[in-house]
């Protein structure tokens, strides 16, 4: 953990906002992505976790002349499958747009990225949300990928200029075919609350 923390103190040093880096920890839940949007986030039987790193080259500010900033995203995560199942490992390929807002003084954004999640093998939650199914539903390796996210700026919220462009804030990593759309899953997707740290660099 020592070293990630230097990475981030690292980096932020650097003159260039082009690029972004990501640290998230987080766990499973038994909601659905609508149901954790309204607020009804329920916890799930087994303690399923993941971490996940992800990096970002800015492809475009203040698109179309909004407060809008827009990056392509790369992650590698790791899922910690409590001993149901050797962990599992996942990269994600996505765009993500970020809309910038000041609140109370404070930088606020709120992210929604979309993209590509491709994993080593299938997450126990989504091969259990699958079999739920009658007859059973399929379950694929390769999947949708959403990243919803809202952070606030961490520099200007604790009033210290070496944090200014490292957010601190809340992801939903989101996995799932689209209704059927990819490879025939309708169920068996997967939703995990993570907190983060990200900065620009």
């Amino acid at each position: 953990m020592k070293f990630f923390v230097f990475v981030f103190l690292f980096v932020n040093m650097l003159a260039s906002d082009d690029y972004s880096l990501r640290l998230a920890y987080g766990k499973v839940t038994d909601s659905d992505f609508g149901q954790i949007l309204s607020g009804d986030i329920r916890s799930y039987p087994e303690d399923l976790r993941v971490l996940a790193l992800d990096g970002g080259y800015l492809l475009r500010k203040n698109m179309y002349e909004l407060p809008m900033d827009v990056y392509f995203k790369v992650g590698l995560s790791r899922f910690d499958e409590n001993g149901l199942q050797d962990d599992i490992y996942e990269s994600t390929f996505y765009i993500k747009a970020y809309w910038n807002f000041d609140f109370l003084d404070k930088r606020v954004r709120l992210g929604f990225g979309e993209g590509v999640s491709y994993t080593s093998g299938i997450l126990s939650t989504e091969y259990k949300e699958a079999q739920s199914q009658e007859p059973a539903g399929n379950n694929s390796k390769i999947l949708n990928y959403i990243d919803f996210s809202l952070d606030f700026e961490l520099g200007k919220l604790l009033g210290y200029k070496p944090l200014y462009g490292t957010s601190l804030g809340w992801a939903i990593k989101h996995r799932s075919g689209v209704y059927g759309l990819i490879n025939g899953v309708r169920r068996g997707g997967s939703n995990y609350n993570t907190l983060y740290i990200e900065t620009n660099f």
